[in-house]
């Protein structure tokens, strides 16, 4: 019984760790053709092997080759291409 108890209680720990804080972002990478950010604030660099894209607290910056943006709102953008790595560059 015990055993369930403390399974039960990681389970609700790790639920909300996976919830996001409002305004923080949050990516999704899909394979290595796509990644999504929520809560961006804009895109500060832009090229085919290299996308900057501006976030509460510094950039993510996305390198690889034939990047592109697929899509992009207020609060979304869609990043595909080949996705080689993802920085985070903290302002300050």
């Amino acid at each position: 019984m015990q055993g369930k108890r403390l399974l039960e209680r990681v389970s609700a720990v790790a639920d909300l760790a996976s919830r996001s804080m409002p305004g923080l972002p949050v990516l999704e990478l899909t394979g290595e053709n796509r990644v999504l950010i929520e809560n961006h604030q804009g895109v500060t660099g832009y090229s085919d092997v290299m996308i900057c894209v501006k976030v509460q607290y510094g950039c993510l910056e996305i390198n690889g080759c034939q990047l592109s943006l697929a899509y992009m709102s207020d609060e979304k953008l869609i990043i595909t291409g080949m996705i080689h790595e993802i920085k985070l560059l903290h302002r300050g």
